[in-house]
């Protein structure tokens, strides 16, 4: 999955691999307030000062983590070691003063920011030092181990998660899929007991902020209490699970057909190696298996693009000029200077595509670009990073961040749903539109990315929140997260697991400790958001159909949505774009109401659905 997007508060610290993956912004060192005659008076002092050193100590985390990324050597992993360690240390003192201020009376931005501070931590460590050198050693071994992570078959080379990604996406040999995906898991055991020992850490720092546990610590992060969010998740998922067990029941029928016995299952739950993603949690790339003649969308993206010849730059700069049809401003020259967009050949790169804010001038992705339509489409992701980035720039400190993490998942995604048809012809890709008897076959491939995906991103934090507060033990990872999976997505593993195995470490948000939520609501948002921007461009066609490319009364709009970073509550943010106050799933339904019809037409007389032991 494609991510990046947190405040400058969000990235203190959730291990080095957080770092790179999010704005990799500002860091607070340690506050001593002027002498001042009230505790208010101290705690605007303590913000004013904690955001003046945000300036100067952002860029050095950010360069080191960003030579990590980019060069992952023993010096480079030891580096980042020594920046995590003083960062959560500089971390968990902010976290500690800011505490102090709970039960004073402060005006809303001094107690917004004053709670952003003690919620700022992703891990954080308790106040002693050893641990928190240990947590930060921890974290830093957890993402290399990911990162250096490889599968060895008795014979060929050796392979890496983004080999096997391939591996899986295109090969139909149902004994090949099924050794590769055991092989990759064979990368997570090890990281199982420095796993157990960091929660252990993690929970006794939350603990001291005045948290039950670090998953309420991260679940606090919504603007309400953690208990309203985990019912506010559910209700959206709500909203949205009947369209996912009618794909499911469509998708399960076909593998069915393309592996007979290999597919089938008492229970009714699809086999996860068998749906064209080392972790089952989107299923586009069997499209081709699943699609119908009346499911046709007309064009192949990923051909359009190598027929017409595009290479990584040009992938990239047609992803800003989308922007820029907006009426964004282009990233500056530095931009281009300083991302990196192919894999290097003579060394090791942490590819997982990711956009960083070194210091709010420097902006950069890091992609190992393949000229493929799902590059083109994650290309458009990572820009809505740095274009939001840039645009809440004019923010404080404290503020520079998404209304909420999902906001800033969404906002690329939001954009990538207006790359229609009817913008392939604007970019001279496509000489005409399909006709709209194509239609379905465009919204079941695009469903098959994005609401399988809803089950599996909820299901990734609703087990760290478990793990977390003690519900799911260690000795009962693997068996709980398995649950979750079954219960929610429907999907089984292809052969036994026993607590032997680490399957969630095989999971790069998982060893890299970044919260999974924002791409939950990420995806309700952009559908949302989409919707929206079609309403306010005097759309009245299908909203599927809806590009928003050109129109500039919808990026002014949207450009002072972004602007707003984290200054107000979310709920505020939302309403300056969309009108409303709500996330809401309908979006969703609205825009893949002609897919349901279809699906319950051939679902019709089915036994759908799926039992959990």
């Amino acid at each position: 999955m494609n991510n990046v997007g947190a405040g400058v508060v969000g990235l203190l610290l959730g291990g080095a691999a957080y770092w790179v993956v999010d704005n990799v912004a500002k860091m607070e060192p340690t506050v001593e307030p002027t002498m001042v005659s009230t505790a208010a008076d101290e705690a605007r002092a303590f913000v004013a000062d904690a955001e003046a050193t945000f300036e100067e100590l952002g860029p050095y985390a950010g360069h080191v983590f960003w030579i990590q990324a980019n060069f992952f050597t023993h010096d480079s992993n030891w580096l980042v070691a020594k920046v995590s360690e003083e960062f959560t240390t500089l971390g968990v003192e902010l976290a500690i003063e800011a505490s102090r201020y709970n039960d004073v009376e402060l005006d809303f931005d001094t107690r917004r920011k004053i709670d952003s501070l003690r919620r700022g931590l992703t891990l954080p460590a308790p106040s002693d030092p050893e641990k928190t050198k240990e947590l930060a050693a921890i974290t830093t071994g957890l993402g290399a181990t990911y990162a250096a992570g490889k599968y060895c078959p008795a014979e060929g080379e050796c392979l890496a998660d983004i080999d096997i990604i391939q591996i899986m996406a295109n090969s139909r040999d149902e004994a090949e899929l099924k050794d590769v995906w055991q092989g990759w898991r064979t990368v997570s055991p090890p990281m199982r007991e420095d796993y157990v020992r960091m929660v252990e850490i993690a929970n006794e720092g939350s603990q001291e902020l005045g948290f039950a546990d670090t998953g309420a610590l991260w679940r606090e992060g919504y603007d309400m209490p953690a208990d309203e969010f985990t019912a506010e998740a559910d209700r959206l998922w709500g909203q949205v699970a009947p369209l996912y067990e009618s794909l499911h029941c469509y998708v399960r029928d076909k593998m069915i057909d393309q592996y007979g016995e290999a597919a089938q299952t008492d229970s009714g739950m699809i086999p996860a190696h068998l749906l064209g993603n080392i972790w089952a949690q989107q299923w586009g790339n069997i499209f081709p298996l699943v699609a119908e003649g009346d499911a046709d969308p007309g064009y192949d993206l990923t051909q359009l693009l190598v027929d017409a010849g595009y290479d990584e730059i040009q992938m990239v700069k047609t992803g800003e000029n989308f922007f820029t049809s907006l009426g964004f401003e282009p990233m500056p020259e530095t931009f281009w200077e300083r991302s990196l967009f192919t894999k290097p050949q003579d060394r090791t790169v942490q590819c997982h595509a990711s956009a960083w804010d070194i210091d709010s001038t420097d902006f950069r992705i890091k992609m190992c670009i393949d000229i493929t339509g799902e590059d083109f489409n994650t290309i458009h992701h990572e820009l809505g990073h740095n274009f939001y980035q840039r645009a809440y720039k004019i923010q404080t400190q404290i503020y520079q961040g998404g209304a909420h993490d999902g906001f800033h998942e969404a906002i690329g995604d939001f954009i990538a749903l207006s790359i229609t048809p009817n913008y392939l012809v604007q970019l001279g890709l496509l000489d005409e539109e399909p006709d709209a008897a194509a239609d379905i076959g465009l919204l079941l491939s695009q469903a098959l990315d994005k609401i399988a995906f809803l089950p599996f991103s909820l299901v990734v934090d609703q087990w760290r929140w478990k793990v977390f507060s003690g519900e799911v033990a260690p000795e009962n990872y693997n068996a709980a997260w398995w649950a979750l999976r079954e219960q929610y997505q429907g999907v089984t593993p292809p052969v036994e697991r026993t607590e032997a195995n680490f399957d969630p470490g095989a999971k790069y948000h998982i060893p890299g400790n970044t919260p999974y939520m924002r791409y939950f609501l990420a995806h309700i948002l952009q559908f949302q958001f989409h919707k929206a921007a079609c309403d306010m461009a005097g759309w009245e066609g299908p909203v599927h159909r809806c590009s928003i490319y050109g129109n500039q009364e919808v990026g002014t709009r949207l450009n002072a949505m972004l602007e707003m970073g984290q200054s107000r509550p979310w709920p505020d943010a939302l309403e300056a774009f969309t009108g409303t106050r709500q996330m809401d799933g309908s979006a969703i339904l609205a825009y893949f109401e002609p897919l349901k019809v279809w699906l319950d037409a051939k679902n019709a007389g089915k036994d759908c659905g799926w039992t959990v032991s």
